[in-house]
């Protein structure tokens, strides 16, 4: 080794401790800095009103540390390391939120805005299931209009909830009287007589009501519309088969709500309501009272009215007691006087018409009473009774033809509900009755019908992920015997994200002369049922729905998407036939064969801040299986499409885009009827006391008398064809909301 080597020797050796030495006191500092703690304090405030928000749950992702916000919105958090967290933000009325935050902070409290999330209904709990559990926590597929949603409906159509249920995906509203606008519900594709139509639980507008109900219920003082889609036959008896449809009524608070509406539309409607709702101590009460009237309206100019004349007057008062903290009681008053007048417009307008001018004129007044009874028997036992009585008077008259009627009916019914842990029981009995008075001497379609149910449903929490409920219902219907409905319904709770639906279930329709294929002859020359011939209609139904939702973008975008499968099989449905060897005659009768109906819905939810996309599409493959032959059930369209763009502030301002598509539809002629799209746009401002609105329907002016005709023969002896797009085409409606 020589000299240079010796001497190079100490100093490497003297430079390499000097670079360890420093990298050991370099970490030596990292962890003493790692190991210093500070605390975090938030403040959690609403984005609009820039109030303090208590209940919200602050989690620090990656550890076991979570808060809840205090009264004035505030979270602390102590002994935190120094260094950088991400947080999520959640509370039930609110959009999740993740925020990423660094310790210690530039300020002693960190304020975090969150923005409300308007329509947020898996936690709402439903009416219709008879339990306290919520959408979520529900095996039964529930859909339900509330919030934002029901109030822009009822901003584009006041006057009655035909735009309220048509807009939604599988159901349509067909029309049964091109001149007076006459409508029933369709869901799935099977006719309107399936479909129940309930307010607050009560069976109010079947028979002779039916062909108006639609055309007479106006939105207005609804908190919110359920919608089940296949046999909800358990709870409900007869008649849901395809489904049922319950208004939920406005109750009263201790804040109290008082609102008037007023609203006009260059078809000549004119719109005026007013809502009272206020609790005071043990008693309550609401009052809704609307007019609505309308000039016969002709788009088309062929000389028929799109638009009848009408007048109509309603009044709803109800009265809520509350003696004791286990007991409130509740009764109500629902009347409803109409005149409603289409045809011939030069008749309509008071001008010179022909002697032999065609016109159709209902005039219908109804009053119904509805008691409830709600008492806590037991700590999660109730008991409840109801009652509802009803009477409606209708005359139709034509230039030819006077078909006028009475109808009483009633529905009683106790049950008894347990509401456990895991388990929840509901269990009861009811009697209907309905009583026609026809005052037809001659062919005298008058009928009485009684039926007696039990039944019991329970749903079972198995595990947290899994949800069963099963029922049955027993009907006993005097003339027409037994029906015998089970019903089962699974809830698969996958995980916060994903969960799925199946369920099935059996549904009975007793046979009466008032169906969409009678409305439209106006019931001219129909005899009657024949108990002797005529069968009930029975059904069996399956549905299988999958559900999926997550946040994108850090959660700033918000998917949830809904996929439903659906079938219904209906045995010896009911038709109209012509009576052979008598020409002009009708008669129902259940044929031999059966109705199947199968296919699915989907929807996309779309949420991102103020903006909301909802997106639908259904496929409905409905066919008749008579005698070995399979034809396309009539006025349903195969394909439909929905979208809804929709943006709030919320208490500031709304704004809405819609478009629907339908696709050619099959008639009873065996012709197919033309595609057509509907699109439209609603404004509203608002401010604390009052708001402006502006709504522009189907400005496309999408409507049959474009593309298509509605009648053949002469316009003072038309006969009218089925009716598969709108008649009244593009309608600008606009109104003031005044809330005191």
């Amino acid at each position: 080794m020589s000299v240079c080597e010796l001497n190079y020797f100490p100093a490497y050796i003297l430079t390499s401790m000097k670079k360890l030495l420093f990298s050991l006191c370099l970490a030596m500092l990292c962890s003493l800095v790692s190991g210093q703690t500070a605390s975090l304090k938030l403040q959690i405030i609403d984005e609009h009103d820039e109030t303090p928000i208590p209940g919200v749950i602050v989690k620090i992702i990656g550890t076991n540390t979570g808060g809840v916000t205090d009264i004035d919105g505030m979270v602390s958090f102590e002994n935190l390391t120094v260094g950088s967290y991400q947080l999520q933000l959640s509370l039930i009325g609110y959009e999740r939120k993740r925020v990423s935050v660094t310790i210690p902070t530039e300020t002693p409290v960190t304020i975090i805005h969150l923005h409300e999330e308007h329509g947020n209904l898996e936690e709402v709990v439903v009416q219709s299931t008879r339990s306290s559990r919520t959408i979520a926590d529900t095996p039964t597929r529930i859909e339900l209009i509330a919030g934002e949603e029901l109030e822009e409906k009822a901003n584009m159509k006041p006057g009655d909830i035909r735009l309220l249920l048509s807009e939604s995906t599988g159901i349509m509203v067909q029309v049964t009287s091109p001149t007076s606008a006459n409508a029933s519900i369709r869901i799935q594709g099977l006719d309107g007589r399936y479909t129940q139509l309930l307010k607050d639980g009560f069976p109010l507008y079947s028979g002779a009501a039916s062909g108006l109900s639609l055309l007479q219920i106006p939105p207005l003082d609804l908190q919110q519309v359920e919608v089940l889609k296949g046999s909800a036959s358990t709870l409900y008896g007869g008649g849901a088969i395809a489904g049922l449809v319950n208004l939920i009524s406005k109750r009263p608070s201790e804040e109290g709500e008082t609102s008037f509406l007023l609203n006009s539309t260059n078809a000549g409607g004119f719109d005026i309501s007013g809502f009272h709702g206020k609790r005071n101590g043990k008693w309550g009460s609401t009052i809704f009272a609307a007019y609505n009237t309308n000039s016969p309206f002709d788009p088309a100019d062929i000389g028929l009215s799109a638009i009848p004349k009408f007048q109509r007057y309603t009044f709803n008062p109800r009265l809520f007691y509350y003696p004791r903290k286990d007991t409130h009681v509740e009764f109500g008053i629902n009347m409803n006087q109409e005149d409603r007048k289409g045809g011939n417009m030069a008749l309509l307008r008071n001008q010179e018409a022909p002697v032999n001018a065609f016109f159709e004129e209902n005039n219908s007044f109804r009053i119904n009473s509805q008691f409830q009874l709600n008492h806590e028997l037991a700590e999660n036992k109730r008991l409840q009774v109801k009652n509802a009585v009803n009477f409606f008077d209708r005359s139709l008259t034509t230039n030819n033809y006077l078909f006028q009627g009475q109808q009483w009916s009633s529905f009683s019914e106790v049950n008894y509900q347990v509401d456990k842990t895991k388990s929840d029981w509901v269990m009861g009995a009811n009697v209907y009755t309905e009583q026609f008075i026809d005052q037809d001497q001659v062919l005298d379609r008058s009928y009485h019908l009684q039926t007696y149910g039990l039944f019991a449903q329970n749903t079972w929490t198995i595990q947290p992920q899994w949800i069963l409920e099963s029922g049955l219902r027993t009907d006993y219907v005097p003339d027409y015997g037994w029906a015998v409905l089970p019903r089962v319904a699974m809830l698969w709770k996958a995980n916060a994200n994903f969960s799925s639906r199946f369920g099935g279930g059996l549904g009975y329709k007793a046979p009466t002369i008032f169906t969409e294929e009678t409305e439209r002859l106006q019931y001219q020359n129909v005899l009657p049922i024949q108990p002797a011939s005529n069968v009930l209609e029975r059904s069996y139904g399956l549905n299988w729905d999958v559900n999926y939702k997550t946040g994108l973008l850090d959660d700033a975008l918000f998917v949830s998407i809904n996929h439903l499968f659906f079938y219904t099989y209906l045995n010896r449905p009911l038709f109209l036939e012509p009576v052979e060897n008598n020409l002009g005659l009708f008669q129902l009768q259940n044929i031999d064969g059966h109705v199947d109906t199968r296919g699915m819905e989907t929807n996309v939810k779309w949420e991102w801040r103020d903006f909301k996309w909802l997106m639908g599409y259904s496929f409905t493959d409905a066919r008749i299986i008579r005698q070995g032959n399979s034809n396309t059930y009539p006025l349903t369209p195969k394909h439909r499409i929905n979208s809804v763009l929709f943006y709030e502030v919320h208490d500031e301002i709304r704004i809405g885009w819609e478009s629907y598509y339908f696709s050619p539809q099959q008639l009873s002629d065996g012709s197919v009827g033309q595609s057509y799209w509907i699109m439209g746009f609603m404004a509203e401002k608002m401010w604390e006391r009052f708001s402006v609105y502006i709504n522009f329907e189907n400005f496309l002016d999408a409507r049959q008398t474009r593309f298509d005709t509605i009648f053949t023969g002469s316009i003072n002896n038309p006969i009218f064809r089925e009716i598969y797009a709108p008649l009244d085409g593009f309608v600008v409606n606009g109104g003031v909301k005044i809330r005191l």
